[in-house]
């Protein structure tokens, strides 16, 4: 590829995440005039993104806010503490580096083998929480994207018994915190391509991100398979997240199924469709695909393993 092609390639891509990362902010509110926005930093390739984006939008957006990026150094063996401050360092942007033994406390506490992310998961929200609520954060930014929304919902779907996500804004438990998620409608491969071109200096997870038989790369793989095989289905999955009807569900929490009468007109999901045949419309394409659409992306009736 000519470097004059790359440079635009690149620039489709860079264009593409700032819009999407954008949509994402607009359509839940999730940045507003006068917020102090803490990006948390893990030095992975999503939320190295996630700061970039945001600094460039920084400089556009209609509001005025305030960007802090924070690393939590859990004090793993072998992590490169040095890589995150030199690179933080190169922008113009305040950081702050915790130390946390927290790896001392999952080794500790799990047994060989075993998985650590959920105990890991936990003890790094509650330092990042503190700290949050120590110098006046309004909003907590992590890297999450779509591919790990969709993923986390086929998680709690299969393990939990549960159709539920990880949602773009959020609510801690206590109250105290708003968490946002602007990757929220970036694919993972664009942020990946974005990552390589960028340079950024990836450190690797060696407590967690390297367990390969957590049940999480089982649901990512069967995704992939679904992409190359069925292409569409994952943006049909991931727009159906954002198009649900609780009636048309059995939740007795969500919807009041047990109030439902002759006299009560259906609210949402189409009123009454028993009868009428499913209609399924291909998701739309974007830019990226523009110039390659063609007949396979639409939705294809077969098996779905």
């Amino acid at each position: 590829m000519t470097e004059k092609r790359s440079k635009l390639e690149f620039n489709k891509l860079q264009k593409r995440l700032r819009r999407n990362v954008g949509k994402a902010i607009m359509d839940f509110s999730m940045i507003e005039d006068g917020d102090k926005v803490m990006v948390c930093l893990s030095g992975g390739k999503d939320s190295y993104t996630l700061l970039d984006i945001l600094m460039n939008l920084q400089k556009s957006a209609p509001v005025r806010f305030e960007l802090i990026a924070v690393n939590l150094d859990q004090k793993q063996p072998g992590f490169p503490e040095e890589v995150l401050p030199n690179y933080l360092s190169t922008l113009d942007i305040p950081f702050e580096i915790i130390e946390e033994d927290t790896y001392s406390v999952v080794k500790r506490v799990i047994p060989e083998g075993k998985t650590t992310c959920g105990l890991c998961s936990r003890l790094r929200r509650g330092v990042i929480y503190g700290w949050a609520e120590r110098n006046g954060i309004t909003k907590i930014a992590l890297g999450h994207h779509r591919d790990d929304m969709i993923e986390t919902l086929f998680l709690n779907m299969f393990f939990g018994g549960s159709m539920k996500s990880m949602p773009p804004k959020l609510k801690s438990d206590d109250g105290k915190h708003i968490v946002i998620r602007p990757l929220a409608y970036c694919k993972e491969k664009d942020i990946a391509q974005f990552a390589q071109a960028k340079q950024f200096p990836i450190i690797p997870c060696n407590l967690c991100g390297s367990q390969e038989n957590l049940q999480r790369q089982n649901i990512k793989m069967m995704l992939q398979d679904w992409d190359r095989k069925y292409p569409g289905r994952v943006e049909t999955i991931f727009k159906a997240m954002s198009n649900v009807a609780p009636s048309h569900l059995a939740d007795t929490e969500l919807y009041d199924f047990q109030g439902l009468s002759q006299d009560v007109l259906s609210q949402k999901a189409g009123g009454d469709t028993l009868f009428d045949a499913p209609d399924f419309t291909p998701p739309q394409q974007d830019d990226e695909h523009d110039e390659e659409a063609t007949s396979s992306n639409s939705i294809q009736f077969v098996n779905i393993g």
